[in-house]
């Protein structure tokens, strides 16, 4: 008598093949090019030069070198999270003449709404979001503000206007 073997045999209906089909060269230059295209988005995203604005440490020095000097004050509301803030950073804050004329014209204070020491001034301007940008006088009145991102051409042009209605 032959002896059975209880293990299955190998065949091709216990283990079948499969059969790899090379992909179209089509989505091989798409889903590069999604992965190109989503890496630059990214780092344009939160890429942030630095620059050269004399940015106030907290809002008690600013006030008062702003009264000190007689000039107006810019406070800018941010948040290490947002995005639009950190293009602002890049398109604005960054550019050479912006920074001289915040250097020259008013006296700026960047506030982190995360930051615990910053919940007064937060309930105090009503900030519900970011970014949000406010030019105020020495003692902290509103002269002028906007909710979101600017650009360069719209913030000169609030900081001109700062001086026409009498600094």
């Amino acid at each position: 008598m032959k002896k059975t073997d209880n293990h299955p045999a190998k065949s091709s209906s216990s283990s079948p093949e499969v059969k790899k089909t090379k992909s179209h060269p089509f989505w091989r230059w798409f889903w590069l090019t999604f992965l190109v295209v989503s890496l630059g988005y990214a780092w344009y995203s939160f890429y942030v030069p630095s620059n050269d604005v004399a940015w106030a440490d907290n809002m008690v020095s600013a006030k008062k070198l702003a009264t000190d000097s007689n000039k107006n004050m810019l406070l800018f509301f941010t948040g290490d999270w947002c995005v639009p803030c950190r293009i602002m950073k890049r398109e604005v804050f960054a550019d050479k003449e912006v920074m001289k004329a915040i250097n020259s014209q008013v006296v700026p204070v960047m506030i982190n709404i995360d930051d615990p020491n910053a919940k007064e001034l937060v309930k105090h301007y009503k900030i519900g979001g970011t970014p949000i940008t406010i030019f105020t006088d020495s003692q902290g009145n509103v002269l002028n503000y906007a909710v979101g991102k600017i650009g360069k051409t719209k913030f000169l042009e609030m900081l001109e206007n700062l001086g026409e209605n009498g600094s």
